[in-house]
């Protein structure tokens, strides 16, 4: 049975969840839309399928597939940068759960939980950071699906598409129709975000097994090629197990951490639809883990057996596709790359960056708006030259953004299960005067903390000798430089700690009354 608590205006459920009764107290403020409202508890229906699902269908793609990839290509055997990976995401995992928590107990998204650490005006500041490397991921996975496009229209009408003429944008020559390939596939994702969650949640649920199934066919047909899996199996690394090892595996496993750490921010986006606690907990263990370990088990055994077929590793799935061939499998697989990048692209790169976009004018941008400013800003950022190097974007792009978002999660963390326990004043999110206005809307214990935590572990940005980069070999900050390589963790832990120490010396806004139940009307 429901109660009401508060002032009579927030109903809580005996499972924890609670709604608002009626949202007239906040319409009007200039902190609420409809987007960011708390979702009524009669429309949080999402199982624990479908954050199984959610997960296949965004672990299954090729920048996840880049990622293992890349790894033999920098120098791993296959078994360590299986090793690398499954830990990287177990690590990510605990973070994820804790940050999903709010968003199934209150029905609220990212932007409006980080109002409670950051303030009601300070919580733009973590959510457009969020935003900002959605926007960079958009871009990164429309350019990848924008080339399975290229290369399946290649495969149908030959030289006539593959090689036409070069147009140079931006100092980036490349076929008109490459460039129409991109443009395309950007549009059939903001053809599937702009309908809403619910068409989301579906094509999801579609996509995720087909996907795997296609995968596991691609590694069959390599393993053919290659002669049966014992060729594959017996290619090594480079780094063997010494120093040369270590001193990639580290940057390495922050860069997996960093892979999903925006979603260990954001899963509020999707949490605030579920049906219970233990559903979303429950289908994000079973998904995450399991398939950013097999997916990745996929790529590096397939890209191993380049190796042997090919004689040097090839680490695009798209351009190894181009080599096949047979017209069929090409298509087919080409295809499939396309649904696996649409199925991550709209779900772990529009989502986000809608409702933070929002969050920032509630009154001016809706999710719909949101998510066609995280288009446009996904083709400004020129995602292109992110991929050029797996070097690149492993250590530079991953390694860096990992650094700067492990700050925001641990005072998330702090916040909400250190200092308030999980309890929040669900109206106050909305209100400009109420207990997380702090300093006119900004809680500055928050923004020094996630400042000092980014600043440590991103400050020493470095980039290795003789590879490509923007950072100088001794580090922007030369003195931090060895703590770059621990980016995410050391963000993390530093935010968390700072967070922690700044709210119990200076308390401003820290407690909220737990009132007493009321029954129901």
């Amino acid at each position: 049975m429901a109660s009401a608590v508060g002032a009579a205006n927030v109903v809580a459920y005996p499972d924890g969840r609670q709604e608002l009764r009626d949202a007239s107290e906040v319409a009007d403020s200039p902190l609420y839309n409809g987007d960011l409202a708390p979702v009524p508890v009669g429309r949080r229906t999402w199982n624990t399928y479908n954050y199984c699902a959610l997960w296949i269908g965004m672990a299954h793609n090729i920048p996840t597939y880049l990622l293992a990839s890349g790894l033999i290509a920098l120098g791993m055997a296959w078994y360590q940068a299986i090793i690398t990976i499954a830990l990287g995401n177990l690590i990510v995992l605990v973070p994820m759960l804790l940050n999903s928590h709010g968003g199934t107990k209150y029905g609220i998204p990212y932007p409006v939980l980080a109002r409670a650490s950051f303030g009601v005006f300070g919580a733009n500041v973590p959510a457009l950071l969020r935003a900002f490397i959605a926007c960079g991921w958009f871009g990164i996975q429309s350019w990848i699906g924008g080339g399975a496009v290229f290369t399946l229209a290649g495969a149908l009408f030959g030289d006539a598409w593959t090689k036409a003429a070069t147009v140079n944008i931006l100092g980036n020559p490349y076929p008109w129709t490459q460039w129409l390939s991109f443009a395309i596939f950007w549009v059939i994702q903001m053809a599937i975000i702009l309908r809403g969650m619910n068409t989301l949640r579906r094509f999801e649920n579609w996509a995720a097994p087909f996907v795997l199934v296609v995968g596991v066919f691609l590694l069959i047909w390599m393993a053919i090629s290659a002669h049966g899996f014992g060729p594959i199996l017996s290619q090594g690394g480079k780094a063997g197990w010494g120093p040369s090892f270590w001193t990639l595996f580290f940057p390495s496993l922050m860069a997996m951490i960093a892979f999903w750490s925006t979603l260990s921010l954001n899963m509020p986006d999707f949490t605030r639809f579920g049906a219970s606690q233990r559903q979303q907990v429950i289908g994000q263990v079973l998904g995450l883990p399991t398939t950013m370990t097999f997916f990745p088990l996929l790529a590096v055994l397939i890209t191993s057996a380049t190796v042997v077929v090919y004689g040097k590793p090839i680490w695009d799935p798209v351009a190894l596709t181009g080599n096949f061939t047979n017209p069929i499998v090409v298509v087919f697989a080409l295809f499939t790359l396309a649904v696996a990048t649409i199925a991550v692209n709209v779900a772990a790169n529009t989502v986000a960056p809608s409702y933070d976009f929002s969050n920032a004018i509630p009154r001016a941008i809706s999710f719909r708006v949101g998510s066609l400013i995280t288009g446009v800003l996904g083709i400004l950022i020129q995602p292109w030259r992110l991929l050029a190097d797996p070097h690149v974007y492993v250590f530079t792009w991953l390694g860096f953004y990992g650094g700067l978002l492990g700050s925001v999660a641990g005072v998330l963390i702090a916040d909400y299960w250190l200092i308030r326990r999980t309890e929040l004043k669900l109206v106050d999110l909305y209100k400009t005067n109420g207990i997380y206005s702090y300093t006119g809307g900004w809680n500055f214990r928050g923004l020094i903390s996630i400042l000092v935590g980014a600043t440590l572990a991103v400050g020493g940005a470095y980039t290795s000798p003789g590879t490509a980069g923007p950072f100088p070999a001794s580090g922007l900050i030369w003195v931090i430089k060895p703590l770059y390589d621990y980016s995410w963790v050391v963000g993390f832990f530093v935010a968390l700690v700072l967070y922690f120490l700044l709210m119990v010396v200076f308390p401003a806004g820290r407690k909220e009354p737990t009132p007493a139940a009321a029954p129901a009307t």
